[in-house]
């Protein structure tokens, strides 16, 4: 569990812009890293943000060559104990379309099995 809280302000032209705030007392500056699943893509550039004490503007540029086509999720982790701050994806690619529609199907087919077993569930219950 990390003492810090990270609030996306804005991803715009390659750049994820957010606040970072504690309320706990910290040894220096806090260190943000920026990870792909199975990859570190770095540290996040922190300033200390005019508003309020314990506060940083948080700017991580997101590296052209990380991506692909498909989604990649990217991670924001606090660097001291490894929790996660922040995510978010970039969707790209054609055949995305199809990926999309398939996983919707995936998720209706699910959730009918679902509501069929909740109702047998009622019927045996309720009598």
């Amino acid at each position: 569990m990390s003492d810090l809280t990270l609030t996306r302000r804005r991803i715009r032209a390659g750049l994820y812009e957010g606040i970072l705030t504690t309320k706990a007392r910290l040894k220096g500056e806090p260190v943000v890293e920026l990870h792909l699943p199975d990859s570190s893509l770095g540290e996040v550039t922190l300033a200390p943000a005019a508003e309020a004490k314990k506060t940083w503007d948080v700017r991580a540029r997101i590296p052209s060559l990380s991506i692909n086509e498909g989604i990649q999720t990217y991670i924001l982790k606090d660097g001291a104990s490894g929790a996660t701050l922040d995510t978010f994806a970039v969707v790209t690619g054609e055949p995305l379309d199809d990926d999309l529609r398939t996983e919707f199907a995936l998720l209706r087919a699910e959730l009918d099995m679902l509501k069929r077993a909740f109702r047998a569930h009622v019927n045996e219950t309720g009598k």
